[in-house]
């Protein structure tokens, strides 16, 4: 799977303010029946997305069915999101369903891993600051679009004020330059050789010959 590059994005933002949000309530275990990545984004949140029963039919209260919703791609959560499973499907089907961020005071730590290593940007803001770059966007439902600059660190709010963040050094380059852990690795390819060259000089035996 490629990884999208995030360097600046524009976003519905939606609310989703439950502490300890789950990988098993972001993809349920019985909507991980396929052999491939793709098809995940239609279990993502299926136990809160549809009624009781196999209709499928969409709850009209979650907040994802809402008209005014429409092509989130921003969530705010609440504390410890993706905690539970290691599963790599929640971020997955969170990527494949549109989602590019999530503002949230605390993540489980492999789901954060997982988010920055699939191109979903996971920011860590207070719930005091989330709960303000949500106040900004009530009221007119165009309000609810932020622009994330993870160059600059920084998030314009519709009232034109602008709420900053930090996020560690590596991880923001994975992410700006679409790299997953491998393409992170390449970038060492000549200190890696040159580590080699040593090593086999000093430790010829561990090397097998030719």
């Amino acid at each position: 799977m490629s990884i999208e590059a995030f360097v600046r994005h524009h976003g519905v933002l939606a609310p989703l303010l439950r502490d300890n949000i789950d990988t098993d309530a972001i993809i349920p275990s019985r909507e991980m029946k396929r052999v491939s990545r793709e098809g995940l984004a239609e279990g993502l949140f299926a136990g809160w997305r549809y009624l009781p029963g196999d209709s499928r039919q969409p709850d009209p209260e979650f907040v994802l069915n809402k008209a005014r919703y429409a092509g989130t791609s921003i969530l705010a959560g609440g504390k410890n999101f993706g905690c539970g499973s290691s599963r790599e499907h929640a971020v997955w089907a969170l990527v494949e369903y549109g989602i590019r961020a999530i503002l949230a005071p605390s993540y489980a730590a492999i789901f954060e891993r997982n988010c920055v290593n699939n191109g979903l940007l996971p920011i860590r803001l207070s719930e005091a600051e989330i709960r303000s770059v949500l106040d900004s966007t009530e009221g007119d439902p165009k309000k609810d679009r932020l622009e994330i600059d993870l160059e600059q660190q920084i998030i314009r709010l519709p009232d034109g004020s602008e709420q900053s963040f930090s996020m560690g050094k590596v991880q923001r380059a994975m992410l700006i330059n679409g790299w997953d852990p491998i393409d992170q690795t390449l970038q060492f390819t000549d200190s890696i050789a040159d580590f080699e060259a040593r090593d086999r000089l000093a430790r010829g035996w561990a090397y097998p010959r030719k």
